[in-house]
């Protein structure tokens, strides 16, 4: 059996970003870059007032109180054209252009005013309240980079540097096919040995939030034909997930009947609990992923395989799977040759150390507990029994799976 981390290798290496795509900044919320951004603009243009008060020149003000004309207003966007003089003030609000011949602000706070002459109480050195030009960032500057996903903030970043336009990668079209007799979608009629599907809609809502598009082929039955013709849907996809028929079973048929429609198996087996049965490969050049159909093994394989290849997909820079650490909170026996992934709890002791509790009930059918979970606590193939106190590494949920 293949080790996890070699699984996931071979993945990737089989996996590339999406061809590339304009879009309007105002739709680029989760999309990735394709390239990096250089500002169009430099931000302030100018220098400019950070408080609303009164623009003055700083050898003025070295003696308060003192009384200084005010010689001009300048609200945010406006501007004085002349240059201040000594014994000057120009009353500036904030984000307006510092006047020339002005070299500090003195806030209103600081000040009585006439609306003829402003007395100054309290002195106000060189370069006070301002904020000089390109303090933020300058044309040319890049901020935004090739493989950045976009939140809000890289939005607003991208609006403040002046680009209307984004290169992204397409989204990467994932077409999902669950498998077996015995499971039908929520809300149709349940046979006496029937159970319903979960897979198809968590995984849906999986790729979803990792920034790819779904494509839900239905429930192929457990007869060639029919899963031949559900496979053949796929078509156009950039890869197609399925679950479900995965193992050796006569029942289990994704790889000898899409065999026969030129799938090509690059592996199946990893040593990992949950998810042992575990398919990769090439169906005529679409890439396709064999996830087991057991719910919990579905989506625990979905985090440490699926999300990683769609984030390549999507081009974005980092793929790894980024463990953290805690403490234990319980004493584990020693494990077996397959890298275990526990559902797991974290709280936090007196001293603010970060505690994980797994739980005593690891059955890989039990969807609830990986519903509770706040973490995968990971443990390495014939690791030996840890006591409570130890150090482990976790994956947290990734956001917009099952704990936000």
């Amino acid at each position: 059996m293949l080790s996890v981390e070699e699984a996931r290798t071979r993945i990737l290496a089989a996996i590339t970003p999406m061809p590339t795509e304009q879009i309007g900044l105002s739709n680029g919320l989760g999309r990735v870059l394709a390239e990096d951004i250089a500002s169009r603009r430099t931000q302030p243009p100018t220098a400019v007032s950070a408080m609303d008060g009164y623009a003055v020149r700083a050898q003025d003000v070295a003696t308060v109180p003192v009384t200084l004309k005010i010689s001009g207003h300048v609200p945010a966007g406006g501007s004085h054209d002349d240059v201040l003089g000594a014994g000057e003030a120009v009353r500036i609000f904030t984000g307006a252009p510092v006047p020339d011949g002005a070299d500090a602000i003195v806030i209103q706070e600081n000040t009585d005013t006439n609306g003829v002459t402003v007395t100054v109480k309290e002195s106000s050195p060189a370069g006070h309240y301002i904020r000089p030009a390109g303090l933020d960032f300058r044309t040319g500057d890049v901020i935004l980079r090739a493989g950045d996903a976009l939140t809000a903030r890289n939005v607003g970043m991208a609006a403040a540097m002046n680009t209307p336009w984004l290169s992204v990668h397409r989204k990467p079209r994932i077409a999902i096919l669950a498998t077996g007799d015995e499971i039908v979608m929520p809300g149709d009629p349940i046979g006496p040995n029937q159970i319903v599907s979960s897979n198809s809609l968590a995984l849906a809502a999986m790729i979803e939030a990792s920034g790819a598009e779904p494509i839900l082929l239905g429930i192929a039955p457990d007869e060639s034909n029919e899963l031949s013709a559900m496979a053949a849907a796929a078509h156009g996809a950039d890869m197609l997930v399925t679950t479900g028929g995965a193992s050796v079973g006569d029942h289990d048929l994704i790889q000898s009947v899409l065999g026969d429609n030129g799938l090509e198996v690059d592996f199946w087996k990893i040593a990992m609990r949950p998810g042992k049965p575990l398919i990769f490969g090439d169906i005529k050049g679409t890439p396709l992923l064999g996830l087991p159909g057991n719910p919990v093994s579905t989506l625990v394989c979905g985090i440490i395989f699926l999300i990683p290849a769609l984030q390549k997909m999507l081009g974005i820079s980092e793929q790894e799977t980024s463990l953290e650490t805690a403490i234990l909170a319980v004493d584990l026996a020693q494990n077996d040759q397959r890298e275990d992934y526990l559902r797991a709890r974290l709280s936090y002791d007196d001293s603010g150390a970060r505690m994980a509790t797994p739980f005593s009930k690891q059955d890989s059918s039990m969807l609830s507990r990986l519903v509770q979970a706040d973490c995968l606590l990971v443990r390495p193939p014939n690791a030996p029994a840890a006591k409570t106190g130890s150090a482990v590494e976790i994956l947290p949920m990734p956001h917009g799976l099952v704990r936000i």
